[in-house]
């Protein structure tokens, strides 16, 4: 054991700059040390699990034997800064930036509108630049000028594991593949770089060039000079050693175990931690990446022996190398197999780093749901193990049953063994194939069940049949301990010939032997699973003519185990389509020039390099402490105290904050709307679980998360009632929100009487509806710096500062004139940033204001997820008469809303529902809906609040009265779509003319344009065709009513003919700044001088100062964009009509005048070249209704319950758009965010109302993998809106009311589904009625396709 008092430095290099440390904490991360350390700040922080790619670096190895660089991406919130040494790290800003130029990567995600809020974007870039570097690397054809060796698949890939919020990601794929070689140019979508009808090599040529032979060096020469691997760092009471050899690592287990010192850690690439969240400190750091042991591969004829170091990307390569005759052709499809599933394993950056030991150890130690140790299972490897001088070879089977392994003992390696030629005389065949069921098809989700069969087969001498000789059948992930072998299945199909009655009899003993542990989600849904997947794999050995033999049976020969086999042995990787094409139309107009150009957003490139500042990347104030919030756990409950656990509080922690510390004069508020106020912090009651409770102040944010989740507060629950945990408890009780009586809407036509029209009558139908959480990218964050005579400045990210700023003043008590809150860009909003980041800011200014110290606060996920509220979850019971024609002659509505424990913004949600509600000509409407204030967290505003409930509400009546008439749903919407008369009765307030109706004229378009007919039959022969994969279609409609806000404005010109603009509206990523821009450019360039006409590049607009610009408002409902846009437009107005009699002063003594001279000349001439505006939108035209359809087309796999999207087409009409190419991505991206809340996203709580979702493993939105595989849209430039901001129309929240459609084509899949296992049963399917849940995730989908569908089926065959 060496020295302890010996250290080492750690050197490494960060985009070619040279760091050395002779001193750091091990368990400092590298994002910690390049967001604190270093000015580089394009690396975010959003999950902290390695789940989102928002902190993706590249990380570049020399390897000076090879003398060879290794590039790869890496997680930089799990790696560990020691772990680097000998490094290089490159983060976007090493790419380019503003100053020296920026990568042709930045310039193309600028200029192809793939980034809106930016936040993801720099992560995204990195993503794409491994990819480059690495497909450069090697041997395929050289590209043609500006493109790379990467092909379009591996660029869709490249960015399969980075989240993004905003865009809908097509433009991102768009952008990633604009470098691929085999890149069909039609291929791209809208951009700013080329015209629509260009040729191929126009398009080629104006693309911003990427020269591959002058690529950023990603190792620094210095470093290649440095690299060693002995390493022991100590920093106070913590080490970390980097043991070269087996015996050195063993010396320091025993010297550890000797000294007791228990909290020791081996690491490899540390993902665990992303898993775990471990808190726990450790005193020592073993880094296992230097023993050479530990990452050997070796191949032989017995087989692959693979190093327990060896990440998961370098066993894949070694599974996938050429096989130089080492193993039979059987055995390399099995290992070309097991590769292709260990892709799907996590993302690239984590598998970049994650070990494969180390995952085996996590499944056996720890019970995590292991792909590999399924898979591995099933093909009977062995691990080789020491622990002290005991050497032990076990199957992987003995390994994973064995207690969990004691900490001295190390994992060396995994042998996955060659499996045995195939006897040519018995002409035996050896059958491998893996499975998992994920929400994600590109992996980046953890399964529900994962399963690997091997068998070996032959043919029956006897008959026309095949024989399993023996079969080795793996389980896992389906809530166990670990993957389990099925002995009794293996057994019982040994030696049998397959029978349908043998399959039958099969699958009767998978369903008893795979059985989840109590407390396992969707238990019956995971069984049914295991039955799917082992069908699949044996049903083309009875039938290989069957479904699953996916085409490669083409050519049968006649022998049934020949063209059975050929199913098994397609080793070709199996490429999952991710977005194969789309299409956008766009109709330009330059009449109000440059207002209608499809500009590139203001600070897209800076946001791609990473320059852009968002509130966590401006840097720390000297002395500035760090918060974290204590949150309740309990609905409602006494709090009689918060202590910490002992010996677990972190050192420098400062305070703990709560309502006992508000200032005298001060109030206990955190929020306030119109409706009321919340408290910040609770007082001695806890009312909702997550309520706040206290705020800890620490000297770094790490120690302020770690004291929080110390936290242990003593509750008591005496002489309380029970809490109000459901929406009809709360009505019993009477715990209602009022809705002011100006808000509610009104009812509709006479109810009684279109129900004694109706023919038909359903009646007390019921639905209910969860919430969505925001998910933005950014997490809340703020920073409060106290100012002189008793001021504070507070930096945040919200939606509405002037709200925060009043609410401030009130907590502290002190005039708003004190106050100042700034706001510059959002990394994310979507309604989460209004409300909910008031009391963020809040609480960061009561604790500076305390301290007397700055302060500041990134709330970590967790947190973020408990106290956001997110979206309504509801209740909805209907009564509906219609008649047998379909149309529908009366709707009755009760709605019960659960608003939580505070009013928020809850009581405009009737009013907001009944506005998209309204989209059918219901004959008469009536609605009873009541705001339940119950013990939940509040819930708050979230993109399209109430609207996209009620437009599902809409879809869930028209298709229930389909299926009760047995007639097409498509027919139905028909029938009651609005004609302008009905419209002009149900949409009396809003602004409508006969030529503003154009949903007939889009809806008639889309049906064309999609070929929605021809579709819809093709899909009926599709379905009939195919037993276990069901298509579905739906077209509907949207009326999406929105309303104009007042909404400041100030514009001022300077001395050089530069203008600066400020707006009440923020910069969220909808590119409210760039149309504002273009706008000022517009107004001002009616004053026709010289150069005016290009006024664009002298437009900055600036962050919002609520000192600055007074009344701003909120940046909410859609509009705030155009009303912003108008509010500059008056100001320019002003100032034109200043500048006008100068300029045709001087035009008269000069001919001319440049825009330069005539600003010089008016600032010579002290006129007035700043003017502030308030614009107030004209009662009459305050509302306006929003028109658009879309037509989804989805594919069901009815043994699992996955949808995959095919195909979806929009026509959305956006007046005469401000900006084409920003509208088309708030589209896009509002359909996308709305199919996460319809498919994939749960938002899921306790029983005591706590989330429990609460990250990236939990919480699943869109992926590049989960979108439509072609994606159409069109932007209707209808410009008949006289009345609206140069006739422009809102697009930020409508569209996603369209993702309803996706729902819809789902329900219609499994429609056919369920009439096909009813006619197995021998019954007559059509008519059914069922509901589809919301969201509708693959358990759900598959529970109504049948969790027994493979049974009947099976039991049809046998009884036919």
């Amino acid at each position: 054991m060496e020295d302890r008092e010996t250290t080492y430095t750690l050197v490494f290099a960060v985009n070619g700059e040279r760091f050395e440390l002779s001193s750091v904490d091990p368990s400092t991360t590298l994002l910690e040390f390049l967001r604190s350390r270093t000015r580089f700040k394009s690396v975010k922080l959003s999950c902290g699990e390695g789940g989102c790619g928002a902190c993706v670096v590249l990380l570049s190895k020399y390897d000076p034997v090879l003398k060879q660089v290794e590039d790869f991406t890496v997680s930089s919130c799990l790696t560990l800064l020691c772990s680097i040494n000998g490094c290089s790290i490159t983060t976007s800003e090493g790419l380019g930036n503003s100053k020296d130029g920026f990568h042709p990567i930045h310039q193309r995600f600028s200029g192809f509108h793939a980034s809106q809020c930016g936040f993801c974007t720099p992560g995204m870039c990195i993503s794409l630049f491994s990819a480059l570097i690495n497909a450069e690397k090697t041997h395929r054809p050289e590209p043609s000028p500006g493109f790379s060796k990467l092909t379009v698949s591996e660029a869709e890939r490249a960015i399969a594991g980075n989240l993004c919020r905003c865009t809908g990601y097509r433009p991102i794929v768009d952008a990633c593949k604009s470098f691929a070689a085999d890149l069909d140019m039609e291929d791209l979508g809208i951009n700013s770089f080329y015209k629509k009808g260009d040729s191929r090599e126009v398009k080629a040529s104006k693309l911003p060039l990427y020269n591959r032979n002058h690529e950023i060096p990603t190792f620094p020469e210095f470093l290649k000079k440095e690299i060693k691997s002995k390493m022991l760092l100590n920093s106070e009471n913590h080490s970390w050693y980097n043991p070269t050899s087996i015996e050195d690592l063993q010396r320091f287990l025993e010297f550890n175990e000797v000294n007791n010192r228990t909290r020791m850690k081996l690491v490899v690439g540390n993902t665990g931690a992303g898993y775990y969240k471990e808190l726990d400190r450790y005193d020592n750091y073993i880094d296992l990446k230097y023993i050479p042991e530990l990452s050997m591969i070796r191949r032989d004829h017995t087989g692959i022996e693979i190093g327990a170091n060896v990440t998961i990307s370098k066993a894949i390569e070694a599974l996938r190398e050429e096989n130089k005759d080492e193993f039979h052709s059987g055995c390399e499809v099995m290992l070309k197999k097991i590769s292709n599933h260990m892709e799907k394993i996590a993302s690239g950056f984590i598998r970049n780093s994650a070990s494969v030991g180390g995952n085996l150890v996590m499944a056996q130690r720890r019970h995590f749901p292991s792909d590999i140790a399924t898979i591995l299972l099933a093909v009977g490897s062995i691990v080789d193990i020491i622990t002290g001088s005991r050497h032990e070879k076990l199957t992987l089977e003995e390994f994973l049953e064995r207690p969990p392994i004691d900490p001295k003992s190390v994992l060396l390696s995994i042998k996955v063994p060659s499996w045995a030629p195939i006897n040519s005389e018995t002409n035996t065949k050896l059958l491998f194939e893996t499975y998992r069921a994920a929400p994600r098809p590109l992996g980046n989700a953890l399964p529900y069940l994962n399963a690997a069969f091997l068998a070996e087969v032959s043919p029956c001498k006897t008959s026309d049949g095949i024989i399993i000789n023996n079969c080795q059948l793996a389980f896992g992930a389906y809530g166990t301990k670990h993957a389990t072998r099925a002995r009794k299945v293996e057994e019982f199909l040994a030696g049998k010939m397959l029978s349908v009655g043998a399959l039958y009899e099969v699958i009767k003993l998978v369903r008893a032997s795979v059985v989840p542990e109590d407390g396992t989600s969707s238990p019956a849904y995971r069984s049914s699973l295991a039955v799917s997947f082992l069908f699949e794999f044996l049903s083309p050995l009875v039938d290989p003519s069957s479904e699953f033999s996916n085409g490669w049976l083409e050519g049968c020969t006649g022998n049934l185990l020949v063209d059975a086999a050929k199913n098994y042995d397609h080793s070709e990787h199996i490429k999952i389509p991710t977005l194969l094409s789309s299409e956008q139309v766009v109709e330009l107009s330059r009449e109000y020039h440059p207002v209608g150009e499809p500009i590139t957003k203001a600070g897209a490139a800076i946001q791609a390099s990473g320059e852009a500042v968002y509130v966590d990347d401006i840097p720390s104030p000297v002395n500035c402490l760090h918060g974290a919030f204590i949150c309740s756990t309990k609905p409602l409950a006494w709090v009689k105290g918060i202590k910490f656990k002992p010996n677990s509080l972190p050192d420098g922690v400062i305070a703990v904050i709560s309502f006992k510390d508000i200032p005298k004069g001060g109030e206990n508020i955190g929020s306030k709307t119109m409706f009321g106020t919340e408290p910040l912090f609770a007082d001695d009651l806890t009312r909702c679980a997550g309520q706040r409770l206290a705020f800890v102040v620490a000297e770094t944010q790490k120690h302020a998360d770690m004291a929080a989740n110390f936290a242990v507060v003593d509750y008591d629950m005496e002489n309380l009632e029970l809490p109000i945990l459901t929406v009809e408890e709360a009505v019993k009780k009477s715990s209602l929100f009022e809705v002011p009586p100006s808000l509610y809407p009104k009812q509709v036509g006479d109810f009684s009487k279109g129900m004694a029209e109706a023919d038909h009558k359903i009646l007390s139908a019921e639905i209910k509806l969860g919430s969505q959480y925001y998910f933005y990218m950014e997490t809340q964050t703020s920073l409060a710096v106290p100012d002189e005579d008793n001021c504070m400045l507070v930096y945040s990210s919200i939606q509405c500062p002037e709200s925060a700023h009043i609410t401030i003043a009130r907590c502290l008590g002190i005039p708003e004139h004190n106050v100042r809150v700034i706001t510059r860009r959002v990394g994310g909003g979507f309604g989460g940033k209004a409300i909910k980041a008031m009391p963020v800011a809040t609480a960061c200014a009561l604790a500076a204001h305390k301290l007397r110290r700055p302060v500041r606060i990134y709330l970590n996920r967790k947190t973020d997820m408990i106290m956001a509220g997110g979206r309504h979850p509801m209740k909805i019971s209907y009564n509906v008469g219609f008649k047998s024609n379909g149309k529908i002659t009366a709707l009755h509505l009760d709605i019960l809303i659960n608003a939580g424990i505070s009013a928020d913004i809850s009581p405009i949600m009737p009013l907001n529902m009944l506005g998209a509600l309204k989209k059918y000509d219901w004959g008469a409407l009536s609605f009873d809906i009541k705001v339940c204030k119950t013990n939940h967290s509040s819930k708050s505003a979230m993109r399209a609040p109430g609207e996209v409930q009620a437009s599902f509400i809409a879809e869930a009546v028209i298709e229930h009265v389909a299926s009760t008439l047995s007639v097409g749903v498509d027919f139905v919407r028909n029938i009651n779509l609005h004609t302008f008369n009905s419209l002009y009765l149900f949409y009396e307030g809003s602004a409508v003319e006969p030529l503003e109706y154009t949903l007939p004229a889009i809806w008639d378009k889309l049906a064309r344009s999609s070929s929605f007919y021809q579709r819809t039959e093709m899909i009926k022969e599709f379905n009939r065709c195919n037993k276990w994969r069901k298509r579905g279609i739906s077209r509907v409609p949207i009326l999406h009513e929105v309303s104009l806000r007042a909404t400041p404005g100030k514009v001022s010109i300077l001395s050089d003919g530069s203008v600066v603009v400020e707006v009440g509206g923020i910069e969220l990523g909808q590119g409210l700044w760039t149309k504002v821009k273009q706008m000022a450019a517009f107004a001002l360039s009616t004053i026709q001088c010289d150069g005016a006409g290009d006024l664009l590049q002298k437009v900055r607009v600036i962050q919002s100062d609520t000192l600055s610009l007074i009344q701003g408002g909120f940046t909410a409902g859609s509009t705030t964009s155009e009303s912003s846009c108008e509010a500059v437009r008056l100001c320019c107005s002003i100032l034109v009509e200043r500048l006008t009699p100068l300029k045709e002063r001087l035009q008269e003594q000069m001919g001319s005048i440049q825009w330069d001279m005539l600003i010089f000349q008016a600032h010579m001439q002290a006129v007035n070249l700043s003017a502030s505006s308030y614009y107030v939108p004209d009662l009459s035209s305050m509302k306006y209704l929003n028109y658009g359809a879309a037509v989804s087309e989805v594919e069901v796999n009815i043994l699992t319950g996955e949808t995959m999207i095919l195909q979806a087409d929009i026509i959305y009409d956006c007046g005469q758009s401000l900006n084409p190419a920003v509208d088309l991505g708030q589209i896009e991206g509002a359909f996308v965010q709305g199919i996460g809340f319809f498919m994939l996203e749960e938002y899921l709580t306790n029983s005591d109302g706590l989330v429990i979702a609460e990250g990236t493993w939990t919480y699943k939105i869109p992926t590049i993998d989960t979108i439509p595989k072609q994606f159409n849209v069109e932007i209707l430039n209808s410009g008949q809106h006289k009345k609206r901001v140069l006739s422009s129309k809102a697009s930020g929240e409508p569209p996603l009311l369209l993702a309803v459609s996706v729902h819809c084509a789902t329900r219609a899949a499994i429609r056919d589904a369920r009439e096909q296992l009813l006619s197995w049963h021998g019954l007559d399917g059509s008519g059914s009625a069922f509901q589809l849940e919301v969201p509708a995730t693959m358990p759900v989908v598959k529970e109504l396709c049948g969790l027994d569908n493979v049974d009947m089926y099976l039991q049809s065959l046998l009884s036919s």
